[in-house]
């Protein structure tokens, strides 16, 4: 359903999804905050964060295009990311608290995220979260920013073609280890970049123009069994 998520400097939309009692259990249920990539709060977003639900999740998709439109929000998206503060970081700060505060669920809310919301999952793992599972997210320049960051399950694509995500997950794992932080990651031999996300081909949708970009099926599946696996054992 679409929401309303209210934040220190004005309102912005959201979608929330909820489990079914018959089919999750009761509740309180953990939470989850889903960030979108580049193209938006699309239907394949909307889409993840049923499946979170249906798992038994209470779970938001922040819109974080909402105030100022898809070419101004994503410049400052960039550099939100790049300087590991701002708005982007409040608004998803925003969403963690309107979950954590429902009389559904329990409190301890994950963060998962795509592509650019990739990045912004994995610094969020610094903050109040509990739990973070960034899909081809962008490394911080300093890893050193990760200690003390909450347990972080990553997925990265080896056939990815950006080169800031060449051996991403080598230099990742090296980090979290080093900063005795609980990780999963790993990287799939098959897929590329957005391997992930059911992306809809259209004249705005940039990111399929570029090869090496695309949903892979297997690679998919199973590190959505591995979220909901490292996700039951520190959210749960």
């Amino acid at each position: 359903m679409r929401i309303t998520i209210p934040s220190r400097d004005g309102e912005f939309e959201g979608y929330l999804a909820l489990p079914q009692i018959e089919v999750s259990g009761p509740t309180p249920w953990p939470g989850v905050v889903v960030v979108h990539d580049l193209t938006g709060l699309t239907d394949d977003i909307r889409a993840i964060a049923d499946r979170f639900a249906t798992a038994g999740y209470v779970a938001v998709a922040p819109n974080l295009y909402s105030r100022g439109g898809f070419p101004r929000c994503l410049r400052s998206m960039f550099g939100d990311l790049m300087a590991g503060r701002g708005r982007v970081f409040d608004d998803l700060d925003a969403a963690r608290q309107l979950v954590a505060n429902r009389h559904d669920c329990s409190g301890r809310v994950g963060v998962v995220g795509f592509c650019i919301g990739g990045g912004f999952a994995l610094l969020a793992a610094t903050r109040a979260f509990d739990a973070s599972a960034p899909y081809y997210g962008d490394l911080p320049a300093d890893l050193s920013v990760l200690e003390g960051a909450c347990p972080v399950v990553a997925s990265y694509g080896r056939r990815d073609p950006m080169p800031t995500l060449r051996g991403a997950a080598r230099r990742l794992e090296a980090a979290l280890r080093e900063h005795g932080v609980p990780h999963d990651v790993k990287e799939y031999p098959a897929a590329g970049h957005s391997f992930a996300n059911r992306m809809v081909p259209g004249p705005l949708n940039l990111l399929l123009r570029v090869p090496g970009v695309a949903y892979h099926h297997e690679s998919s599946e199973d590190a959505w069994q591995r979220v909901l696996a490292f996700f039951a054992e520190h959210l749960v």
